[in-house]
Formats: C-alpha cells, sequence, structure tokens
C-alpha cells in the first residue's frame, strides 16, 4: 500500500489545555511564557458548550478550553479528576480520512469519525482518537484552510499592552511532549498476549511510529527512585513522543507523584524549542516563571568534564549556571534543556525549553540532576 494510501504524519499541529478558567489560563501563557493571543471562540462566535482561547508564539499553538454550562458532563468530570492539563495532542496530517481509516484499521480506538468544518477561509477536516489515559490525538487536515487557526474562531482585535512592555522570548515549535504512565503500563500483554512494551505497541502499530530513543532504570535512577523511557517518533521524526513510567525505588518518584496527581496517565510536560535558550530564560526570569533549581555541585562536574569532551560548547558555563540551564553532550553535539516547575497547583505539568546543537538526545546525561532537583521539590511538599 503506498504511503498516499496510508496518507503521512507532518508535525505537531497544536496541543488542547482542559482548565477551569480558559481566560485566565491563556493570560498566564501570555504574560509569563510570551505567547500572543490570537483568537477567540465562545458566546460571542455562537459556540454555546466550550469557550476555547488560542496563544501562539512561533509555530507552537496552546488551545485552553473550558465548559461555559453547569450542566457539562464531559469537561467537568475530566477537571475533577486531572484537574488542568493537556487533552489533545494534535497532529498536522496530509489525508486526515485515511490516516484515521489506518490507525483504526491497527486497532485504534475511535473517539470522533471524520468531520469537517469550514467558514469564508477554507474546510479543515479532522478526526480524534484516543491515546494513554484520557488523552487524544486529533489528526487535522487544514491543507485546504488559509485562516489563522480553525473555522469558526475570531481573531483577537487590538493587542495585550503587556506584549510590548515585557521581553520577547524567542521560543520557536514543539519538540517534544512526554507522557507519564502508572508502573508496567508499558509492559502489559497486548491482545495476543506476547509481552512488550504496551506504549510501543501502541504508536508503532497504530500510529506507524517508530522507535527513537530509550532508556531504562539502569541508566537512570537517583538515592531515592528511578524511571523507564521510550521516545516514539513520526517517520518525518517531527513529531517525537516520549513516555516514562515510574521504577521501583525507596521513595515515591516525580513519575509516582504526577500520576497520583492527576488520577492516571497523561502528559507530564511538553518541551518548546528555542534557538538563543541563555536569551529566552533571562526574559522567561524577567516575566516572573520559576525553575527547578539546580546546585553548584553539577557545574562544578560539568567544567571538568568538558576538559575532556570532544565538542565544545559556545556558551559561557558561569551564565549556564546563574540561569541553572542543564548541558547534555556526546561526541557530536549538545543540547542546553531548563525545566519549569508545576505551572498550576497540582504537581502535574511543567514546561521545558530546550536548544539542540546537533544533538538530538533527551538529556539523559541530566536525568539524575533533574530528579535531584524534584526530589527538593517534592520533599518540600511532603511527597517525597
Amino acid at each position: 500500500m503506498s504511503t498516499k494510501e496510508l496518507g503521512t504524519y507532518e508535525s505537531f499541529d497544536h496541543v488542547v489545555f482542559w482548565v477551569g478558567n480558559a481566560k485566565q489560563a491563556a493570560s498566564y501563557y501570555t504574560t509569563r511564557l510570551g505567547f500572543r493571543h490570537i483568537c477567540y471562540r465562545g458566546l460571542e462566535t455562537g459556540q454555546r458548550d466550550i469557550v476555547s482561547h488560542v496563544v501562539r508564539q512561533g509555530k507552537i499553538t496552546f488551545v485552553f478550553q473550558s465548559a461555559l454550562s453547569p450542566n457539562d458532563k464531559v469537561l467537568g468530570p475530566h477537571l475533577v479528576t486531572h484537574g488542568d492539563g493537556v487533552r489533545d495532542v494534535a497532529f498536522t496530517v496530509d489525508d486526515c480520512r485515511a490516516v484515521f481509516r489506518q490507525a483504526l484499521k491497527r486497532g485504534a480506538t475511535p473517539i470522533k469519525e471524520p468531520w469537517e468544518e469550514k467558514d469564508e477561509n477554507g474546510a479543515v477536516v479532522m478526526a480524534t482518537v484516543a491515546t494513554y489515559g484520557d488523552t487524544v490525538h486529533t489528526f487535522i487536515e487544514r491543507k485546504a484552510y488559509k485562516g489563522v487557526f480553525l473555522p469558526g474562531y475570531e481573531v483577537i482585535k487590538g493587542k495585550d499592552p503587556l506584549e510590548d512592555s515585557l521581553p520577547n522570548v524567542g521560543l520557536m515549535y514543539l519538540d517534544h511532549v512526554v507522557g507519564n504512565q502508572p508502573d508496567d503500563e508499558m509492559t502489559k500483554r497486548n491482545h495476543d498476549r506476547l509481552k512488550q512494551y504496551y506504549f510501543l505497541f501502541r504508536y508503532e502499530k497504530v500510529f506507524g511510529f517508530h522507535r527513537f530513543w530509550s532508556v531504562d532504570d539502569k541508566q537512570i535512577h537517583t538515592q531515592y527512585s528511578s524511571l523507564r523511557s521510550i521516545v516514539m517518533a513520526s517517520n518525518n521524526e517531527f513529531i517525537k513522543m516520549p513516555v516514562n513510567e515510574p521504577a521501583s525505588g525507596s521513595r515515591k518518584s516525580q513519575i509516582q507523584e504526577y500520576v497520583d496527581y492527576y488520577g492516571g496517565a497523561g502528559v507530564q510536560h511538553i518541551a518548546l524549542r528555542t534557538d538563543n535558550i541563555v536569551t529566552a530564560i533571562i526574559n522567561l526570569r524577567a516575566r516572573g516563571l520559576e525553575f527547578l533549581d539546580v546546585p553548584s555541585s553539577y557545574y562544578e562536574s560539568l567544567r571538568e568534564k568538558l576538559k575532556s569532551a570532544s565538542i565544545k560548547v559556545t556558551e559561557d558555563v558561569g551564565i549556564l549556571e546563574k540561569l541553572k540551564i542543564l548541558v547534555d553532550y556526546d561526541d557530536e553535539g549538545y543540547l542546553l534543556q531548563i525545566f519549569t516547575k508545576p505551572l498550576q497547583d497540582r504537581p502535574t505539568f511543567f514546561v521545558e525549553v530546550i536548544q539542540r546543537k546537533n544533538h538530538q538526545g533527551f538529556g539523559a546525561g541530566n536525568f539524575k540532576a533533574l530528579f535531584e532537583a524534584i526530589e527538593r521539590d517534592q520533599e518540600a511538599r511532603g511527597n517525597l
């Protein structure tokens, strides 16, 4: 069967958050993270059930949705269980009906059959399937659409006065979206009762992704906890979907803390790509965004390791230390990354900012430092 008959995954399209107050959540991401409020759908546009506020930075599009009706039976129960969090990680595809049809043939659970929406800017075809927990993927075919986002949305007129007074951040696009699952979810038996990674099975067999990267608890652990992680990627590798699960340890891992407070599997964090992480973090800190702390001993060790490394980090390590940016590298290149504290009261969702310099890993060399930083925050919350 040809690729055209199957349909292809092109990129991340957008991410939908279900939240208690979409207007205020959108405002938080514009003021703290530097997004722009681009369009809206709600009572004024004829939408009576769900309000949606859309923000964008570079090619990153986030949609915040809340229920308008007190009798809502979908978003309400979801929020009680999970709190504010990611509901939908949408993918741009070239042929929505073909991708949906093939996913169902391979065992996907349908949430909504293909449907079309249109306005004066053209038409968009969409379909939705389930993934881990209560999270879903919507396939978006938008090649016949010229609007700013999707049909039915009204472009925001005027600008927030804070947009020009706060420093520009420079986030460019989604690098990867990370999910957490309870222990052993990745090792359930499938319907053929062949023991294998369940997540791997779903993304490989259902979505046609391939295994891109993985680590286990022998590689990633601290004194108290450990994890297993697999990264699945689309054929063009523009979409990368890692998933973590906790491994046994003497204390509660940050993965298990997430599962406990989220109420099951779900999206733990989203990595946002930039080509100048130093400027991005300086400006995000100026906007009041909070990041995990990293001890000076990490940078003392980093300086020693870099003396014999085959690559050269061009950024000033002193500035990286001041900003608490982590460095991971191999023989070909390196990456720079940093993690925010949780962006809501439940210790669930957070954001990673990442810059890649010829390095396509996921910071395995930093996992120990990251875990220890998270464990310090866990201890402060009484959850370690």
